[in-house]
């Protein structure tokens, strides 16, 4: 992904770029993925952004202090955004978390920062369950010791020498937000504490004092330091902050990214602790040695020799930068930098310093190890294609791993290796030996891997299974480098299980006989395979049949297969599941694979139990209602209200053209439908005389940048709530109060009482309108706790012989959660005027 990316900037670099003085620049030859790699050299720096979600990470300041300074750069988020919403598909929860970790990777490549999370696992505690208003919250739900301890050890690890988070500990903040930045500040001390987490030192690690902490402030007379950061590269053609935008349009999900023209931009930090003197010297670094020119300075008298040797070596790698775009000059001298920089580090491993000193430069010498071999690498013109046979892989499976090697350099690497690393207790074998490769010259080495029956199955959240270790020989020094393999390598079960519906609701009031239940089944073993197909129901229930066999002939065939549930007339209140199962080769296999795959980020998959979560509640609707849904791809509930039992016809865009609206009783849009369907922004007239013709329109959440305009959409001005961070009720439990009881809303067809605002999911509502006509009723009023109540949860107003219903109740996630509530009030909200 980061190549493809590269390849298309180059591309991007024939256009003349203007810069913000409004002069056009010249275009330059440039080899980016080699500027890249050479950069970095010339600073011993380190740098950590922490922030609560992905798309958190100050873009702009980064790809200035990666890019443009050469500063290794990282992003500690705290977890993988699945409390969010989904602007390019319907996956929410884990699945919009694999989506948006992936995103922020691809993100980080352009900006060439790395990118980390706290959260380690799908459904892991330090989850985003959605806005909070307070840390409090924030911390009771993600557990404070288990986040701090993470936080603790990654610093630690990371050892950076500045720490920022991305926001202000203020009441305007999301709640995961301050969290993170309390914990950030908290943690300056703490880190270097050995009373602090001490099983951490036991383990392995060591302390460690960050230098630095900043925080990002909106103007330069709160800032101790003001950053130029608009500034045109001629490597990308582009400012930083346009650079930083480029990232931000992979967090396609969330709907970043924007156009913007390259002139001036500062960053202003306020410097909220620091652990060196740096007296008035507000520059950014001060205080941190930025090469090892500044870390010789550092030395005691006595290590005079080892002075010399790092300011020797600053010398050689600055000659390494110096050498760029020359490839050949570059790979020669930065062999010669990394016999040199290993030499140091044995020296520096047995000089009398202090514990500390000697920590700190191993650290850094280790990092600018890393980055050399990176530069020897690139500028070597050694190709490395490494690829597996099957990406999928099922337990006891063998494939077969392919390295092709091309030298198109222009000097000959010695014992070229390339070793696959697999994890533990798998095999991988080759009979393929090192060689040399002159200029020009090819070669194949090839692995056959055996995947063990006992296995772990792919984790999301893993790092690469399998990883290929390219070795090389210059003269005497040695270069070795890690390559993944093309795609994602996942050891997948035998078989899949997808059931259909993913939910059922037993309406009490009118139980049926039957309740179809489709189960696909995707094989992902090798060769012909048999599954024998059941339901394990709950007591009391049938299903028809009991058991069934479907054969597969090939892997990745799917197959399909229908059961019939019979639930008992009798049925209780509650929620009930259905799980599936399917025997292959003699083994029971029991979970949904849900692959995500789009082209920004590549494929990848979460696996969870094969079952249908069941409600059983009352549910009473209008018989012959018929209702056009514009669905936004946003949100399931047509399909959910469907099952249910609701007549629910999805409207296409020649519908809303053409089509008779009038037959439809109730016409509901999908939540944010303005901003998915530009044929609903088009045909909004329509929509709106279906309503004076005596329609009944039920328009779900927006957000106030979804296409929505405060004076035309609606048929009197409606303006939602900016900005949108304070108009929302994330108390699921906030007390509800019911403005107009009698109303036929909390009425018809279904009876509204305090036990439908119950168990609701993540949140109340979202987007409140702030303003609104006269026109408009009031019907529910609610607030969080210690915060003045919102009365435009539900608006609706009359509009000729028709009616116009506005509602920012989050009633997707409870119909999608499966909240009796959610069903009901919906149901009502689509029913009125339909009695």
């Amino acid at each position: 992904m980061e190549k493809a990316w590269i390849a298309l900037l180059s591309l991007m670099l024939v256009l003349v770029p203007l810069r913000f003085d409004g002069v056009s620049a010249k275009p330059v030859k440039t080899n980016v993925a080699l500027w890249n790699a050479v950069k970095p050299l010339e600073t011993t720096v380190s740098f950590l952004n922490s922030g609560a979600h992905p798309d958190d990470e100050r873009s702009d300041f980064l790809a200035y202090l990666s890019r443009g300074l050469g500063v290794k750069t990282s992003s500690l988020i705290a977890n993988r955004g699945e409390g969010g919403q989904n602007e390019i598909g319907d996956e929410l929860d884990n699945a919009l978390g694999i989506i948006r970790s992936r995103e922020m990777i691809e993100a980080a490549k352009i900006t060439g920062v790395k990118a980390y999370h706290l959260s380690e696992t799908t459904s892991d505690p330090i989850y985003d369950f959605g806005f909070s208003k307070t840390p409090e919250e924030t911390l009771e739900k993600w557990g404070e010791q288990l986040t701090y301890e993470r936080l603790i050890r990654f610093i630690r690890t990371y050892q950076p020498d500045i720490l920022m988070p991305s926001f202000q500990n203020d009441d305007t903040q999301h709640g995961h937000h301050r969290t993170m930045t309390i914990l950030s500040e908290r943690a300056f001390k703490d880190a270097a504490d050995p009373a602090i987490f001490p099983q951490q030192l036991k383990q392995g690690l060591s302390v460690w004092q960050v230098k630095k902490l900043y925080v990002p402030v909106s103007s330069a007379d709160q800032a101790a330091t003001s950053i130029e950061i608009g500034k045109y590269d001629p490597i990308y053609g582009m400012t930083y902050p346009q650079l930083g935008e480029q990232s931000r349009y992979l967090h396609k999900s969330q709907g970043m990214g924007s156009d913007i023209p390259a002139e001036p931009r500062q960053i202003h930090l306020d410097l909220k602790q620091s652990a060196v003197n740096i007296k008035k010297n507000k520059d950014l670094f001060a205080g941190v040695p930025y090469n090892f020119t500044e870390w010789a300075g550092k030395l005691p008298p006595s290590a005079s020799r080892l002075k010399e040797e790092l300011t020797d070596i600053q010398r050689k790698l600055d000659a390494v930068i110096a050498a760029y775009p020359n490839e050949k000059r570059v790979f020669s001298k930065s062999q010669t930098a990394l016999t040199h920089l290993r030499n140091i580090r044995a020296q520096v491993k047995k000089a009398k310093l202090s514990t500390a000193l000697k920590n700190d430069l191993l650290h850094k010498l280790s990092l600018k190890e890393e980055q050399i071999q990176a530069v020897s690498y690139v500028s070597s013109g050694l190709d490395v294609q490494a690829t597996a046979d099957s990406r999928i892989l099922t337990r006891g499976q063998k494939t077969k791993v392919t390295i092709t090697l091309k030298n198109n350099g222009k000097q000959t690497l010695k014992k070229v290796t390339a070793a696959v690393n697999v994890p533990k207790g798998w095999r991988a074998k080759t009979t393929s030996k090192s060689g040399s490769l002159a200029p020009n010259q090819a070669a194949k080495i090839t692995y056959q891997v055996k995947v063990p029956e006992d296995t772990s199955y792919y984790q999301a959240y893993d790092g690469p299974t399998i990883t290929a270790n390219i070795t090389y020989e210059y003269g005497s020094t040695k270069t070795s480098i890690l390559e993944e393999l093309d795609g994602t390598i996942a050891v997948l079960p035998d078989v899949a299980l997808s059931l259909s519906p993913e939910d059922i609701v037993v309406n009490t009031a009118d139980v049926k006989e039957e309740i179809p239940v489709t189960v696909s089944l995707k094989n992902y073993s090798q060769g012909n395979a048999s599954a024998k197909v059941a339901l394990n129901i709950p007591k009391n229930w049938k299903v028809h049949p009991k058991k069934t066999t479907v054969s597969f002939n090939e892997k990745l065939e799917e197959k399909q297969v229908t059961f019939t549930l019979t639930p008992p007339k009798t049925i209780q209140n509650g929620d009930y599941q259905i799980k599936a199962s399917a025997t292959v080769h003699g083994k029971t296999f029991k979970s949904t694979i849900q692959e995500i795959s789009y082209d920004h980020i590549g494929t990848f998959y979460y696996q969870y139990p094969a079952a249908i979560d069941t409600a059983a509640f009352e549910l009473l609707m209008p018989a012959s209602l018929k209702v056009g849904y514009i669905d936004s791809g946003f949100d399931k509930v047509a399909d959910y209200l469907s099952n249910a039992g609701l007549a629910i016809t999805k409207l296409t865009p020649a519908d809303l053209a053409e089509a008779d609206l009038s037959q439809y009783d109730t016409i509901v849009t999908g939540i944010r439908a303005y901003l998915s369907r530009e044929d609903l922004k088009a045909n909004n007239a329509r929509l709106l005389q279906y309503v004076e013709n005596g329609g009944h329109l039920v328009v779900q959440y927006h957000k106030p940048g979804d296409g929505w305009d405060a004076m035309t959409t609606a048929p009197y001005p409606l303006t939602l709530g900016n900005p949108s961070i304070r108009w929302r009720v994330t108390d699921e439990k906030a007390a509800v109060n019911v403005l107009k009881p009698e109303s036929p809303l909390f009425n018809y067809p279904n009876k509204i009482t305090a036990a439908d605002w119950e168990n609701w999911v993540q949140e109340r509502g979202l987007y409140f309108p702030m303003k609104w006509d006269p026109s408009f009723e009031t019907f529910i009023s609610m607030a969080d706790p210690n915060e003045a109540p919102f009365d435009g949860g539900i608006l609706m107003a009359k509009y000729g012989k028709g009616t116009y219903l506005y509602t920012n109740l989050v009633l997707y996630r409870q119909i999608q959660g499966q909240v009796p509530g959610g069903y009901r009030i919906m149901t009502n909200l689509i029913s009125y005027g339909s009695k």
